[in-house]
């Protein structure tokens, strides 16, 4: 039976709520908007929603056109940004990564922009680690649906998403495959499910459920 490790981006494999509030803030005030400096927190409070939400949430006072073509701009120099100063990853991630590509291939799926995935990727050069990658970006799915297309694709019979938000559980269940809680990131989950308090805690959890 071929299973698979799918993975949520933020509050999972990394932090990069600081640099994505420096890009923002960098590209609202070279476009002239005069407007309350972006925070990390509001970065962190968003982070796992659509591009639609989250663009109707930070720029709420701009007309529906006019914010969602700030949050293209925005997010086009987020890539940018991220790919020269990266984020902030969670410990032992490339070790881990190491470890449970012995037994399991490796998929991330986000609800960012495209191009996203890839500055994570190609920053640290993980590239080598996963053998496909699907976000909200490149097909205007929601998470769930993105899940199920990556599984299928890649001829998955059994996978888990890990991730670490009530949204991401909502999204794997939706998906049919299994949920790991990434209980360090940004959020808590409802149900009762399988919960890792540190990544280079995975293989052993695997261990135990797979």
């Amino acid at each position: 039976m071929k299973t698979g490790l799918i993975f949520d981006m933020d509050g999972t494999l990394w932090d990069s709520s600081a640099n994505v509030a420096a890009s923002w803030n960098e590209k609202v005030k070279e476009l002239g908007y005069e407007r309350p400096e972006i925070t990390q927190q509001d970065i962190m409070s968003i982070m796992g929603l659509t591009m639609d939400r989250i663009a109707d949430i930070i720029f709420a006072d701009l007309g529906k056109e006019e914010r969602m073509e700030l949050l293209e701009k925005c997010c086009g120099h987020e890539n940018e940004f991220l790919r020269i100063h990266g984020g902030v990853l969670y410990p032992e991630l490339e070790e881990t990564f190491i470890r449970l590509r012995e037994k399991y291939p490796l998929y991330i799926v986000s609800n960012c922009q495209s191009g996203y995935i890839e500055a994570f990727l190609e920053y640290y050069g993980f590239g080598k680690y996963f053998d496909d990658i699907e976000c909200y970006g490149n097909n205007l799915r929601p998470k769930g649906e993105n899940i199920a297309l990556l599984a299928g694709r890649n001829g998955l019979e059994k996978a888990y998403y890990i991730g670490d938000i009530q949204g991401d559980h909502d999204a794997a269940v939706q998906a049919g495959c299994g949920f790991i809680h990434a209980a360090y990131g940004f959020g808590t989950i409802e149900q009762e499910v399988p919960e890792l308090e540190k990544f280079s805690d995975l293989p052993e959890l695997l261990d135990t459920i797979v």
